[in-house]
């Protein structure tokens, strides 16, 4: 039982084609943010807030293609959604050998800009992803979705975390009215479940979404792609 335990837990250490817990980069700045830091907690807590605000909420970086979703693009990149967002600190994680999942829930949003309302014709997220971390024998949940300056813009409570209690997405606003509605809540991955998300968010963003970006940005993301193609056809 205790072995099988073991192998289980390995599973949320392993890196994967999106959680790159082994690229060069990744290691570097993980172990670079969590350098004096001895605790699991500690390093954890760390990890958050560099996701929470170093990576920027951008909700445009929504993308039907899983290179998109790769956590040294989203390093580089500097921003990204939510689920970008937590594969990049699930990858983080295990490069200091943090156990860490991504976790995915339908959310409902009470305070979506209108914009934002009018590109989605929703204010529901079928595939919100966040973190859990395995600290002290326990999961603790982390989502570090909304930059604390995405925040303070929109007067939204920021999500604060201690590596003890779940860090989840304000239930209330900043005067009391509804905010975050976790309307259902799916099974832990060791893993993006790509084909999953991109088959529901599909439905709203369309089948050819990529990330909205500056021209230089683009260039470079277009680039990288066509050296992709080109080495799968050889």
């Amino acid at each position: 039982m205790e072995r099988r335990a073991k192998q289980e837990m390995e599973l949320y250490l392993k890196p994967t084609p999106t959680i790159e817990a082994s690229h060069e980069r990744i290691i570097e700045v993980a172990r670079n943010l969590t350098r004096g830091r001895s605790s699991d907690e500690e390093k954890a807590i760390e990890l958050f807030y560099f996701v929470r605000d170093s990576i920027r909420y951008n909700i445009y970086m929504i993308s039907v293609f899983i290179e998109d979703f790769k956590a040294s693009r989203i390093l580089e990149w500097g921003k990204g959604y939510c689920v970008q967002k937590a594969v990049l600190l699930a990858a983080l994680g295990r490069a200091v050998s943090i156990p860490s999942r991504l976790v995915f829930a339908k959310i409902r949003n009470h305070k979506v800009p209108a914009h934002i309302f009018e590109m989605m014709k929703t204010n529901t997220f079928p595939r919100h992803g966040y973190n859990q971390f395995f600290l002290n024998g326990r999961w603790v949940s982390a989502a570090a979705t909304f930059d604390k300056g995405l925040c303070e813009k929109n007067g939204l409570p920021t999500v604060e975390f201690d590596g003890k209690s779940d860090a989840l997405l304000p239930e209330k606003g900043l005067k009391g009215e509804p905010c975050i509605e976790y309307v259902e809540k799916f099974a832990p991955r060791e893993d993006l479940p790509f084909d999953w998300i991109a088959q529901r968010v599909s439905r709203i963003v369309g089948t050819d979404k990529r990330p909205w970006f500056n021209k230089n940005q683009q260039k470079k993301v277009n680039i990288a792609d066509q050296g992709r193609d080109n080495l799968e056809a050889s």
